[in-house]
């Protein structure tokens, strides 16, 4: 019987750093009342770098939204962004909307 082996994908930043240049990315953070969401692009916002929920990190749902999900979730990002070589991130908080409350979950806090 055949194994597959998970392909390891290379994303490519573009051309090489010179030592003591920055290399960014755009961390899009939107903190509901139900989960955390943390996801990490390129500038143009265009590829994907690394999406985790405060969800993937907790196994009860009532600790989906709450702060040490977040935590956990932004200290996988890092991690992951570091692995990527991305040594700056510009950070958009976003909120829940519309007729709801403009201020974020408790994730955000």
């Amino acid at each position: 019987r055949k194994v597959r082996e998970p392909k390891e994908e290379n994303t490519n930043l573009g051309p090489a750093v010179r030592e003591g240049e920055h290399v960014f990315g755009v961390a899009h953070i939107f903190a509901s009342f139900n989960d955390t969401f943390i996801h990490v692009t390129d500038l143009s916002g265009r590829e994907t770098m690394v999406r985790i929920t405060g969800g993937m990190k907790v196994k009860a749902d009532r600790d989906e939204s709450s702060p040490y999900a977040a935590m956990l979730a932004a200290q996988d990002v890092a991690q992951r962004c570091k692995e990527l070589g991305i040594t700056a991130l510009h950070i958009k908080l976003r909120a829940t909307g519309g007729n709801k409350t403009k201020t974020p979950g408790p994730g955000a806090q």
